[in-house]
């Protein structure tokens, strides 16, 4: 009679621990490879936030240029305004009333009167014994801003009533006036001064 011999082969004993421990290694590698996504998503957020903030100071920088630009420009546009009223208007109308036999006292640049609410602001006060002339000056002349003269030279005498008695006149000046506004302005009674020479 044959022996018969058995064979027994080692098989691995599986523990509930170590299907628990497999799971919190599974689950410490999931954890690490997110934070580490988290982390790379957190730097590419932040360059692109320093990138933007970079960007934006530039723009600021630009705009900041540029407003400083157009300062200087509104600036150097006031200051030739102001030259044309010192250097061309107040000696054509003081030129203009004399030749037209009203003599000229005095000539006020930038008159700015207050009284009981009403406020009136003239570039060019002339002014006589008998006459009050308001002058506004313009870099470029539109009927609006006749409109608002004679609704200023209406209001003179109220503000200045030392000049009670005196007639009030008025005259435009622009460094552009264009042929219809000129109209506009004599329609009503306004002298018209432009820097080609002319006086109408």
């Amino acid at each position: 009679m044959k022996s018969c011999r058995w064979k027994f082969a080692a098989l691995p004993i599986r523990t509930f621990n170590d299907d628990v421990w497999r799971l919190f290694q599974e689950t410490d590698r999931l954890i690490k490879e997110s934070a580490q996504e988290t982390d790379r998503r957190f730097q590419e957020t932040e360059r692109q936030m320093k990138a933007s903030a970079l960007e934006t100071d530039r723009k600021f920088q630009e705009t900041e240029r540029l407003i400083k630009q157009l300062s200087k420009n509104l600036g150097d546009i006031g200051n030739r305004l102001d030259e044309f009223v010192e250097h061309m208007v107040a000696p054509a109308v003081v030129r203009v009333f004399r030749d037209q036999g009203i003599a000229v006292h005095a000539v006020y640049p930038n008159i700015s009167a207050k009284r009981n609410g009403v406020e009136v602001e003239i570039d060019l006060l002339v002014v006589n014994d008998g006459a009050l002339i308001g002058v506004e000056c313009k870099s470029k002349l539109v009927e609006a801003h006749i409109d608002a003269h004679l609704e200023r030279l209406s209001k003179l005498k109220r503000v200045l009533p030392i000049y009670k008695d005196h007639q009030v006149m008025g005259a435009v000046a622009g460094m552009v006036v264009e042929e219809k506004v000129a109209k506009y302005a004599l329609m009503h009674g306004l002298y018209v001064l432009r820097p080609n020479g002319r006086t109408d």
